[in-house]
């Protein structure tokens, strides 16, 4: 198995070998990101490489701890594509704010933004167990993505891989759909879920 910090960026450098194919057009493409295209979850997924964590303190600070209001200032006015594109290669290895917690930061904002992008454009890939899996724990524990509140009284089982987390109602399917659920973006995937605690889970 890869080290997480590899498993970063690999992630990272599969980003930006999506970017590389996108068009004009695929770039003011709607994501899974309520509000903002294609462009604005690139920049997003750039905008904290190289901060330091004092400095990731200080945004949070001063956006009085409101993580929607950190990422909103967060988007840079970038000259453009070529400038993101290049900003997400050059930044493969985890660093500042996104090496912490043992690079897993890095690994599933990577992941997670890249299928934001890729599923409503109908880009699909095939992505790492190892990668799912590091991120379905990481998500379960992280107090900025809140997996923890969103699955209490559930319990979430892969198909796919070997994973499971929290105890009720069961709620099964692929680790992916599971993650994406995890991260509040459980409309993209009901149809890809099942079990008894599926209608609780849609209801938060």
């Amino acid at each position: 198995m890869l080290s997480v910090r590899a498993l970063a960026a690999r992630e990272r450098r599969e980003f930006a070998d999506l970017l590389d194919d996108l068009s004009p057009q695929q770039w003011q493409s709607a994501t899974l990101c309520s509000g903002w295209n294609v462009r604005d979850v690139v920049a997003h997924t750039i905008a904290y490489l190289g901060q330091t964590r004092l400095g990731l303190t200080a945004s949070m600070l001063a956006a009085r701890g409101r993580v929607d209001r950190l990422n909103d200032r967060a988007l840079r006015p970038y000259a453009g594509p070529d400038e993101l594109r290049a900003l997400m290669r050059s930044g493969a290895d985890p660093s500042g704010a996104g090496a912490l917690y043992g690079c897993r930061v890095e690994l599933i904002e990577c992941l997670i933004h890249q299928q934001d992008i890729r599923r409503p454009l109908g880009l699909p890939r095939t992505i790492s167990a190892d990668a799912v899996r590091t991120s379905l724990t990481f998500a379960r524990v992280s107090p900025v993505i809140g997996g923890a509140r969103r699955i209490r009284g559930l319990r979430f089982i892969a198909t796919d891989l070997d994973w499971s987390a929290g105890r009720g109602l069961e709620v099964h399917g692929p680790g992916e759909a599971l993650l994406l659920a995890m991260t509040g973006r459980v409309d993209a995937v009901t149809t890809e879920l099942y079990g008894a605690g599926l209608a609780e889970l849609c209801r938060r």
